[in-house]
């Protein structure tokens, strides 16, 4: 997750995905062009979150990216030579990418390891958490290209900033700095460039030893009431499967016995 000397990096590509065990990790691969997103990124993404998605072992998802030196970029965002009317390859919408990310059923973690523009903005906002590093900077340009952002980018931005910020970001297209990004809430955490490889190593740890179910549904629950959504059936639903599984029996045990509980998701 920290900066490489290009030299030591493979040939630019699509997105790179790694699976081991209950950690999925997705790597953008393109640090000589700042990892902007081309079109076959675009689809390499969609092609890894379905095989995230349908790995019942995998329990968390990093999403990270080569960056290089001096001025390392997590993502410039999508690719404008290839922008027609917002579509990739003449059928697919830049905002599928990150709606599938915020609606998969893993907990997902935001490694940024730099600076982060336009589009790649809303697809770090699609993931769960967000760790930055220090001398990162944002800048949401659309208003500056004349462009109407897409509705369901817009929502996550309200739903997970306020109208404040997400007017900020989107109506002034200024750049801002990592306090800022801290201040607002587009980070969770914000540490220096040597540290965010053992940060995120924490977190994800500490993840993958709650209880899946309870972990996938109060993920999903919370984006729903977030985003206005009223659904109190499916949200009692995930309640009492939780208060019928193994998982919750599992860690009742653990807790009169004083032991780390330790979780199957069933």
């Amino acid at each position: 997750m920290s900066s490489l000397p290009a030299s030591s990096l493979p040939p630019s590509g699509e997105p790179l995905l790694d699976v081991a065990g209950p950690l999925a990790t997705i790597t953008l691969n393109r640090p000589v062009h700042r990892n902007r997103l081309h079109d076959e990124d675009l689809l390499a993404l969609l092609r890894h979150f379905e095989a995230v998605e349908a790995d019942p072992a995998v329990r968390v998802l990093v999403l990270r990216a080569r960056t290089t030196p001096p001025s390392p970029v997590f993502s410039a965002g999508y690719h404008l030579g290839q922008f027609r009317g917002g579509h990739a390859g003449g059928t697919l919408a830049f905002e599928q990418v990150p709606d599938a990310l915020a609606r998969l059923r893993v907990v997902t973690v935001c490694a940024l390891a730099g600076s982060v523009y336009g589009g790649a903005t809303d697809l770090a906002m699609a993931c769960d958490f967000r760790i930055g590093v220090q001398g990162m900077r944002l800048r949401m340009p659309a208003a500056a290209l004349g462009l109407h952002y897409y509705p369901s980018g817009l929502r996550r931005f309200v739903a997970r900033l306020g109208l404040g910020a997400a007017r900020r970001l989107f109506l002034l297209a200024e750049e801002l700095d990592d306090q800022t990004l801290l201040e607002i809430g587009y980070l969770d955490e914000l540490v220096p460039p040597e540290a965010l490889d053992a940060r995120v190593m924490a977190l994800t740890e500490r993840l993958v030893r709650l209880a899946p179910l309870a972990l996938q549904g109060m993920k999903q629950t919370l984006q729903e009431i977030a985003w206005g959504e009223a659904r109190l059936d499916e949200w009692r639903r995930r309640e009492a499967l939780t208060q019928a599984s193994a998982d919750f029996a599992e860690g009742r045990a653990a807790f009169a016995q004083r032991r780390e509980p330790v979780f199957r998701g069933v």
